[in-house]
């Protein structure tokens, strides 16, 4: 991995962004592991003089997780603890914001800020140590004292995950299909709690394995058994993980309801009586499960739990490669995912594909269209739907960051099943052809802080779209119809021209707004105004503002003239604005 690592840092966007190997290598994970583009991975980094141990920051909206990132790019084969005393020293530091702040260089200043902001959403704090080297033995000692010492501490949401060079090869190479090394075990099980089975021609046996058994199951503590996972233990302060470390201590008996068991990979598999052999043993999902029992192992060693256990017999490494995949990219059971078969939801999707006869709405994650039986123009997605209605709608782009909210606190107010389907396909038109110039060639001009936060501010530009709309006609506190701006826009060719309007008054907001806290003599932190109010108001100035200096310039007469033209719109294309404070 390292000389992979050594060639890729060589290509341009490496060498011109970054000062040092350190920093490329940093960089080179985000891109690769975390799967940001260029402009993302450049925003994140943090590394320098007064850096506090903190090299990276990269902030997960999705998964509601903050990584907080130290890398060590060593041409070594092993490293001491020395470097991971420095992930605590920042753990340390994370306690007190207001502290770390003072004499760290502005990168941190302003990511600090952001730290703050995502920990008042009840974010977690996932410490990533990254390394090209292997760990001593004291070291890995050292590990698993301070991921405890972490996982333990109660002040702060936070785990501590080692990225070494193995996982770090794990990593990047599930994509390549290659294998990994296995180790073997002998199971203790009651023969009235297993069964065989073959399918598909696989070998396969279903077994209620005891918790007490999982803790005497090696490579659970040095990773081992889970190489083919793309992460290791986030340790016991996770969110599923503490509700798994619970149920341990407390309702055990019912554990093996409660949870969707383990997946086992293994090369062979033989039961005589209550032994049951594997060979080439992996846990290719279940490390969360396995890590937490054997972090409760002597609550586990007294429990009468049990926990269903998959050993499936497979030589076939492709098809063992593709086991792990699908169990691997299986999801959480969030919010949005409760909301796909709520009867408004699905009043919504026979809207719309009655509507649109070749298309169809999207209303489960994971869901896979077949590209020859749909028009792709008429494909819609719930979890996009909702983001661009409360940006429209709610006239609250800066909510627009998080699925939660919209599908938990807000649903009733944004979803209603007689939303009409061309409102629907409008805002999708719309925000499609927004999301094609956020790119890095900045076709828009765009500030590069702005293109940076490319997976939450564009739904901003699409609320200028219906400010605007408002403003030409005087409207407060309503909403103009989508499909109605999008078509007079369209049929006047006037959307393109509103397309660079609007994304020009947002970079007009952002850079005053910025200009004004250095004014002040304040820190400046894009991503806290993006998901401010603060946004939103700079933007209906912004629009007010331009509006007016294109009145005054006498080359742009006609193009005011056909821009309120086409924006003029009646009573009947107003409604009410929904409600989302």
């Amino acid at each position: 991995m390292r000389h992979r690592i050594l060639q890729d840092i060589k290509q341009d966007y490496y060498q011109q962004n970054y000062s040092n190997d350190g920093q490329r290598f940093i960089a080179w994970y985000l891109r690769n592991i975390h799967g940001l583009n260029t402009i993302e991975a450049k925003d994140c980094i943090t590394d320098g003089a007064n850096d506090k141990q903190i090299d990276a920051v990269y902030i997960d909206n999705q998964d509601s997780t903050i990584y907080i990132i130290q890398g060590k790019f060593y041409n070594c084969d092993e490293i001491d603890a020395e470097p991971l005393r420095e992930v605590v020293s920042s753990w340390m530091q994370i306690k007190n914001l207001e502290h770390l702040q003072e004499n760290a260089n502005a990168k941190l200043v302003v990511k600090i800020n952001e730290i703050s902001r995502a920990l008042e959403d009840d974010y977690e704090i996932c410490f990533e140590f990254i390394t090209t080297s292997k760990l001593t033995q004291q070291a890995s000692a050292d590990f698993e004292i301070f991921r405890k010492f972490i996982s333990d501490n109660e002040d702060i949401n936070a785990s501590f995950v080692i990225v070494d060079d193995e996982m770090l090869q794990a990593k990047y190479d599930e994509a390549l299909n290659k294998t990994n090394s296995y180790i073997n075990y002998d199971f203790t099980i009651e023969t009235d709690k297993c069964m065989q089975m073959e399918l598909n021609g696989i070998k396969t046996i279903l077994a209620a394995v005891q918790l007490k058994e999982c803790v005497n199951i090696p490579g659970i503590k040095d990773g081992k058994l889970f190489r083919k996972n793309v992460r290791q233990s986030l340790g016991r302060s996770n969110k599923v993980n503490k509700g798994i470390a619970r149920t341990i201590k407390n309702d055990s008996g019912d554990f093996f309801f409660y949870h969707n068991g383990i997946t086992a990979i293994c090369k062979s598999i033989e039961q005589n009586g209550t032994r049951l052999s594997v060979k080439d043993f992996n846990v290719v999902n279940g490390c969360q499960s396995l890590s937490t029992i054997f972090g409760c192992g002597e609550t586990a060693k007294k429990s009468n739990g049990y926990i269903l256990f998959k050993f499936y017999e497979i030589a076939d490494s492709s098809k063992v490669d593709n086991i792990t995949n699908s169990t691997n990219s299986q999801s959480a059971v969030k919010a949005r995912d409760m909301r796909s078969n709520d009867k408004i939801v699905l009043s919504l999707k026979k809207t719309y594909e009655q509507t649109y006869t070749d298309g169809y709405l999207i209303t489960k994650r994971g869901e896979i269209v077949d590209q020859t039986k749909f028009n792709m123009l008429h494909v819609n997605e719930l979890t996009a739907m909702g983001k661009e209605l409360i940006a429209w709608h709610s006239q609250r782009p800066n909510l627009s960051y998080g699925e939660t909210r919209i599908f938990d606190t807000y649903f009733s107010q944004l979803f209603h099943k007689e939303y009409k389907a061309e409102d629907m396909q409008a805002l999708k038109e719309m925000f499609d052809a927004i999301i094609k110039l956020w790119e890095p060639t900045n076709p828009m001009g765009l500030n590069e802080a702005l293109l940076a936060m490319k997976a939450y501010a564009p739904y901003h530009q699409l609320y200028a779209i219906s400010a605007l709309a408002n403003e030409v006609n005087k409207k407060v506190g309503k909403t103009p119809s989508p499909a109605k701006v999008y078509k007079q826009l369209s049929d006047a060719k006037m959307f393109e021209f509103v397309l660079e309007f609007t994304g020009n008054v947002l970079n007009v907001s952002f850079e005053t707004a910025n200009e004004s806290s250095y004014e002040a003599g304040k820190v400046f932190v894009p991503q806290n105004w993006i998901k401010s109010k603060a946004s939103v108001i700079a933007i209906n100035s912004a629009i007010k503002n331009q509006l007016s200096s294109l009145k005054i310039l006498p080359t742009s007469k006609e193009t005011i003239n056909n821009l309120s033209t086409c924006l003029t719109l009646t009573e009947n294309d107003f409604a009410d604005r929904y409600s989302a404070d």
